[in-house]
């Protein structure tokens, strides 16, 4: 395990739907698709800057805490960016504690899918906040105008409003805001290298995470659960950001992206350059691998998927072994076992933890 840097600038839309924008035949649409790659190439250096700090220069900029916090409740705090593409002039509406909580729509999403991100670590695995240290979760609501992503940049989340007409505001799904702030989580644990194999696990562990966060929430067990991301932020009724359940699927031929690439099993395997165009030899395509695998087993335990499942992912996740390069071989074998070790060997858990990633083709 490694807590030594933090991880890149983690978005919610893959880069692979940003580019297919640029083909559009809209010009507005074009214009909201390169303010989008020019905001996160620029993320991009502020996430450098945070990997090569110091401890002690991040808790002197208040990025983290220097010794661990009581944790009795979630500590929030919602800013409105106003549009603006930064965050040093926001202006606070909320924090834990105020009686009255703000009129404004996107502030009340982010309260509530921030509480309950912070509730599902806490009552699940005792977990302090997102570095188990009693971090205050900090929003940005507002950001930049007709930003099309939300993302954590290694100290806040940050959510564009959407352009209206291909996404809506970015704040409407718990899914994504469980996703981004579980980017968070895995920074502080094994800070899984944003590359390859290792990236695809680091975004696999947030859709995983993130959707048990909302199916928590609406108390929904593995076959009441649609296994969707971000379903509310892009608009129409039969397309989400991506499917669990069936990777390749979110959307088909949608006017503006096209059809969902991501693969479901390592014979799809998508192979790109390591590079920010090749979206870091396609982490986002080939997540979907990992989260087939997790679905598969999940759907086979039956029940709710975070009591099961879930405490296997998150045993794995946390465990010291995990190393930073880790592949989806290796983490294969640490839910095997977490799963042996929670439940015995020959247990159906630990049988459905194997026909998930044989599912998978891992």
């Amino acid at each position: 395990m490694c807590n030594n840097h933090f991880a890149p600038v983690q978005c919610i839309i893959p880069p692979y739907i940003n580019d297919r924008l640029f083909t559009s035949k809209r010009l507005d649409v074009i214009k909201v698709a390169v303010n989008n790659k020019f905001r996160t190439n620029r993320l991009y250096s502020d996430r450098e800057f945070f990997r090569k700090i110091s401890e002690e220069e991040r808790i002197l900029l208040k990025v983290t805490h220097a010794k661990p916090t009581v944790a009795k409740q979630a500590k929030l705090e919602v800013y409105n960016c106003k549009k603006k593409a930064a965050t040093t002039d926001a202006t606070l509406l909320w924090k834990t504690g105020t009686a009255k909580l703000p009129t404004d729509k996107d502030a009340k999403n982010v309260i509530v899918a921030g509480n309950a991100t912070w509730q599902f670590y806490f009552d699940l695995f005792a977990r302090n906040s997102i570095n188990n240290l009693g971090l205050t979760i900090k929003q940005y609501i507002h950001y930049d105008k007709k930003f099309d992503n939300a993302f954590w940049d290694g100290r806040e989340m940050i959510y564009g409003d959407g352009d209206g007409k291909i996404f809506g505001s970015f704040t409407r799904d718990v899914d994504v805001v469980g996703h981004e702030l579980t980017h968070g989580v895995t920074q502080y644990e094994a800070n899984l290298d944003y590359h390859v194999q290792s990236g695809a696990l680091n975004e696999s562990m947030s859709d995983v995470f993130g959707v048990m966060i909302k199916q928590k929430l609406l108390n929904q067990d593995v076959k009441q659960s649609n296994w969707l991301i971000g379903e509310n932020i892009l608009l129409g009724a039969k397309y989400a950001l991506r499917n669990m359940k069936a990777p390749g699927t979110a959307y088909i031929n949608h006017p503006d992206i096209g059809t969902d690439p991501q693969p479901a099993t390592m014979d799809n395997f998508v192979k790109l350059p390591d590079t920010f165009d090749g979206d870091w030899g396609g982490v986002h395509y080939n997540s979907g691998i990992c989260n087939f695998a997790f679905y598969v087993t999940a759907y086979n335990l039956g029940g709710f998927a975070w009591e099961k499942a879930g405490r296997i992912w998150y045993a794995a996740l946390t465990d010291k072994t995990l190393f930073s390069s880790a592949n989806f071989s290796d983490f294969k074998k640490l839910t095997t076992s977490h799963a042996q070790t929670l439940f015995g060997k020959g247990s159906l858990e630990v049988k459905a933890v194997k026909a998930g990633w044989d599912a998978s083709k891992v």
